[in-house]
């Protein structure tokens, strides 16, 4: 993390970035599709991993680059995979280290996982809650199976990453016309109401689970 911002890398993920260095990006696109596409999930995988502030950026430069559906399986793709390779350095390598700088924050997710740690954990995924690098720790902590936390991760960070995907992917014409993108778009109601859906959909294992404990 401190080269990165040492050398000013986060300059370059801003819209800013994107709009000047537009040619240059899609140049090297169309002559190395597939080195391009590489390059931009480990770059996904290098800022999760190390909880570098920066994934809604790359997400729209994926949009950007790929366009929307591409694009979205590409940053799922990355994100997925830095958020397991979070979760497996906090279980077997870093646990100490890790859980000193989750804090008090691990105590007020343990219920909810300890509950049922997949519609939990996709809530957290839907919705942020908890810092995104935060909800990539605690899991390992509490003992979620890393075949739950996958398959949760992968599921719940779609529907942000394809709205963010669909962002960059119009970016062409905002640029083109000299108008200011917006990233404010994913609280229009249009956007919200179907991922905080989603969401309510995922509590309602777990208030069935609840309704029958009381009725006991």
């Amino acid at each position: 993390m401190v080269p990165f911002f040492a050398l000013d890398l986060d300059t370059y993920l801003s819209f800013a970035s994107l709009s000047h260095h537009r040619d240059d990006l899609f140049a090297w696109r169309n002559e190395n599709y597939a080195l391009t596409a590489l390059i931009f999930v480990l770059a996904y995988v290098i800022i999760v991993t190390l909880s570098i502030p920066g994934g809604v950026w790359l997400t729209v430069a994926g949009g950007f680059l790929f366009g929307t559906p591409i694009g979205t399986l590409l940053s799922v793709c990355g994100a997925s995979l830095g958020a397991i390779a979070v979760f497996l350095a906090a279980r077997f390598a870093l646990g100490e280290y890790l859980q000193a700088r989750a804090g008090p924050a691990t105590r007020r997710m343990e219920a909810g996982f300890r509950e049922d740690a997949f519609n939990y954990l996709l809530i957290l995924r839907l919705i942020p809650l908890f810092p995104f690098w935060l909800v990539n720790l605690v899991p390992a902590f509490l003992g979620v199976p890393l075949r739950t936390y996958a398959l949760a991760t992968v599921i719940g960070i779609i529907p942000g990453s394809f709205v963010y995907c669909g962002i960059g992917n119009g970016l062409g014409s905002v640029f083109e016309s000299d108008q200011t993108p917006d990233l404010g778009v994913i609280f229009e109601p249009a956007v919200l109401l179907p991922i905080i859906g989603l969401a309510v959909l995922s509590l309602l294992p777990i208030a069935y689970k609840r309704y029958k404990h009381g009725k006991r």
